[in-house]
């Protein structure tokens, strides 16, 4: 998945955590994230009453990136309740890191198919 195809696909699913979401899909939303943050951020900086617009993001995108998160749980075949194990000062933090690198399960698993199973091997 490109990078433009996981921010619309995380924006599109907007209250979804059924199904499960690819590393590039979570990974890529991430990036979009940090990037927009740090931008805005920026701006804030130079112009100081713009510094609305972070905190608007910030509230517009903690819905999907809690969903994505969801759904990259469920590639690797765990339940989305992990993500409360984030509330763990440090080691939780860690264990969702851990999570969310790991390579998804091959083929359907409880939480759907496989969102890699049409891409061939070059």
């Amino acid at each position: 998945m490109e990078f433009k195809d996981a921010v619309k696909s995380a924006f599109s699913k907007y209250f979804t955590i059924s199904g499960r979401a690819c590393r590039s899909e979570y990974w890529y939303y991430v990036l979009f994230i940090i990037l927009v943050g740090f931008g805005l951020m920026m701006v804030s900086m130079i112009i100081p009453f713009l510094m609305m617009l972070n905190m608007v993001f910030s509230l517009a995108t903690i819905i999907p990136s809690i969903t994505v998160g969801i759904r990259r749980l469920h590639d690797i075949d765990r339940s989305g309740w992990w993500m409360l194990i984030g509330f763990v000062p440090l080691i939780g933090g860690i264990v969702l890191l851990i999570f969310f690198v790991k390579k998804g399960t091959e083929g359907p698993n409880d939480f759907g198919d496989d969102p890699l199973a049409h891409v061939e091997d070059v």
